[in-house]
């Protein structure tokens, strides 16, 4: 039973969880275990996000939310929130092509950025130890509320 009163499903379909089984249908599969894991803290993890650019996972954060019936408009919203970044500085931000490690460095956080709480990709981000990842995973973290359809005032953290 989850901390809410309801009851852990016992089947769900692959894709919700991001999951392709190969040509198999989407059909319901039974879930034996799952667990939240700590998030990895390794150095090649860690430097796999460092390393990855900002304009490789812009369209893919894009095509997520306007697939949700949200904007370009209220995706840089919530990253402006987060980062600082206007339209016009995000738009130089990926023309340059900028690593995750850069684009950070290069950011303004938000100081109510320690309210994104919860778990994305498995993972507590409020546990997060390496800042960068943390950083990346917060922004992750915040697209997929606005991709949930969750209200701008509580994505924005009431501010």
């Amino acid at each position: 039973m989850w901390s809410d009163g309801s009851i852990y499903p016992n089947s769900i379909k692959p894709s919700t969880l991001g999951i392709t089984l190969g040509d198999t249908q989407d059909t319901d599969v039974k879930l034996i275990n799952v667990k939240i894991q700590p998030m990895n803290n390794s150095d090649t993890h860690n430097q796999r996000f460092a390393k990855m650019t900002f304009a490789s996972v812009y369209p893919l954060y894009l095509t997520k939310v306007e697939k949700k019936g949200r904007t370009k408009e209220e995706l840089h919203q919530v990253i402006e929130w987060l980062t600082g970044f206007d339209n016009k500085k995000l738009q130089e931000l990926i023309k340059e092509n900028l690593t995750f490690e850069t684009f950070f460095q290069q950011a303004s956080i938000n100081p109510h950025a320690y309210l994104i709480t919860g778990v994305i990709c498995g993972y507590r981000v409020e546990e997060i130890e390496n800042p960068l990842t943390q950083q990346v995973r917060y922004l992750d973290k915040l697209v997929d509320e606005l991709a949930k359809g969750r209200k701008m005032e509580k994505i924005l953290r009431g501010s």
